[in-house]
């Protein structure tokens, strides 16, 4: 049974990720998206918001289960018993980075190889970052995240004068 661990942010999680999320499906048995701590980033939600938006986003997808982790992805590489790290890229920015973190990973642990996957078309301007932009301007994400996504944020009063 292969597994693929397919790691990030997810603040929150997008329509693109779960586009990622689907393909790898076809082709690894199980997906475990792995919601991560980079000390690099400031986050709007905490760890355990964005694995909520994470579950909600993954819901009723048979094989794919969302974890936790605030350490090194190449030790939850292990612990899982993953077979590959599976990112996607959207644009040469994107693939330049995860590149680096790829050698990187390898370097530090030889089983830990990743698969890049291109973002389909239709999801190349979908990032989080924009999602967080569009709730501070006042407008809905709608397009950009899953409806349960959606309310969520709305419930938690991110969305309440939209």
């Amino acid at each position: 049974m292969s597994l693929a661990l397919i790691p990030g942010s997810f603040d929150p999680m997008t329509v693109g990720h779960l586009d990622i999320v689907k393909r790898t499906l076809s082709l690894y048995d199980e997906v475990v998206v792995a919601v991560m701590v980079n000390d690099q980033k400031t986050y709007e939600h905490t760890l355990a918001e964005r694995a909520e938006m994470a579950k909600l986003t993954v819901a009723g997808l048979d094989r794919v289960r969302v974890v936790t982790s605030a350490g090194l992805l190449i030790d939850l590489f292990d612990e899982l018993g993953a077979d590959v790290i599976v990112k996607g890229i959207r644009n040469e920015v994107d693939r330049a980075y995860e590149e680096k973190m790829a050698a990187w990973n390898l370097e530090h642990n030889p089983r830990a190889v990743t698969v890049f996957l291109q973002a389909a078309d239709d999801y190349e301007q979908v990032n989080s970052t924009h999602v967080r932009e569009l709730i501070k301007a006042g407008k809905s994400p709608d397009s950009l995240v899953v409806p349960a996504v959606v309310d969520y944020l709305r419930d938690r009063g991110e969305l309440s004068n939209l």
